[in-house]
């Protein structure tokens, strides 16, 4: 196992049509993923992810485990290569993805409790009630005043600490509007994320204790690498009740910067974002761009970064 390597599992948003399936038409191990996925799911989650349309893959209920199949079998592919990872953070539901991976929870209950999350998710707050926004170009104190500011119109939080300059937060239509308003008086910008509700803020609570009902069903197993918790920015112990840190995170933000920085502080120098997008890549180079970052999603991908790594 790779000490200095870490498997970054991206969230939503990274999702395209066609994405994982030049790994399902060439490795079986990874062609059994998306097979047993349809098989678990009971849903035509291949045929929406090889040949669907963007719209229906945008949905959460369909889009966190298209993702999640996708990246488990990117990480598959990589690790029949022989390349393995002793730590593993993921995004959001990305999180799942690093405890599949690292054998936590096993593929089945990983699978089903995405498939919850997302439904749950997807009808607990319309998109005309909440949503997100990205706020660019302001430093950590700046944001700070813009969610103290913005507050007054409306609830609005921070939802993803994801590297120096970018911020997402999360809350109420209108708070949100004046928080676009606040970031250009401030000096920097906002911009609306294509999400369907305000993830990872207090509008959540209710939803996070319906998703639990179905967590407390999962079987825990012991960590076969270490495992990043979105809620606490640091590695899960043994002692943590992670059925209770899953339920945390539909509602609490996401600490990734501070988990990035925790990871390269243990000696991690090389990153591979196995999945869709390129996005968890772009953060890290922010964080860090002394470290070597790569991404897997195809066969093109595989084979760049294996060549890489062997040189």
């Amino acid at each position: 196992m790779n000490e200095n390597i870490a498997f970054l599992f991206p969230g939503q948003g990274s999702q395209y049509v066609g994405m994982g399936k030049s790994l399902y038409d060439n490795i079986d191990e990874c062609k059994e993923i998306f097979d047993m996925g349809d098989e678990i799911l009971n849903m035509p989650m291949k045929e929406m992810i090889f040949n669907g349309n963007e719209d229906d893959l945008k949905r959460t209920k369909y889009s966190q485990p298209a993702i999640l199949l996708t990246s488990l079998a990117s990480a598959k592919a990589v690790e029949l290569r022989g390349i393995s990872a002793k730590y593993t953070l993921g995004l959001s539901l990305g999180e799942y993805g690093a405890l599949v991976d690292s054998g936590v929870i096993s593929f089945e209950d990983g699978i089903k409790l995405i498939k919850k999350r997302a439904e749950i998710m997807d009808s607990a707050i319309s998109p005309e009630e909440g949503s997100m926004m990205a706020i660019l170009k302001l430093s950590p104190e700046k944001v700070e005043e813009l969610i103290k500011r913005s507050s007054e119109f409306g609830l609005v939080e921070g939802a993803n600490y994801n590297c120096p300059g970018q911020t997402v937060i999360s809350g109420e239509v209108k708070a949100l509007e004046a928080s676009a308003k606040i970031a250009k008086e401030l000096g920097g910008r906002a911009l609306p994320l294509k999400v369907s509700g305000p993830f990872h803020c207090s509008m959540y609570k209710d939803a996070s204790y319906k998703f639990y009902e179905e967590v407390k069903k999962a079987e825990i197993n012991d960590f076969k690498k270490v495992v990043y918790s979105n809620v606490k920015g640091a590695p899960y112990k043994k002692d943590d009740d992670i059925k209770e840190l899953l339920r945390q995170q539909i509602m609490s933000p996401v600490l990734f910067e501070k988990s990035i920085r925790d990871l390269i502080n243990k000696g991690v120098d090389t990153f591979i974002e196995v999945g869709p997008g390129k996005a968890l890549s772009g953060f890290v180079k922010k964080i860090d761009k002394s470290v070597k970052i790569y991404n897997v999603c195809d066969i093109d991908s595989l084979e760049s970064t294996i060549s890489s790594l062997e040189l």
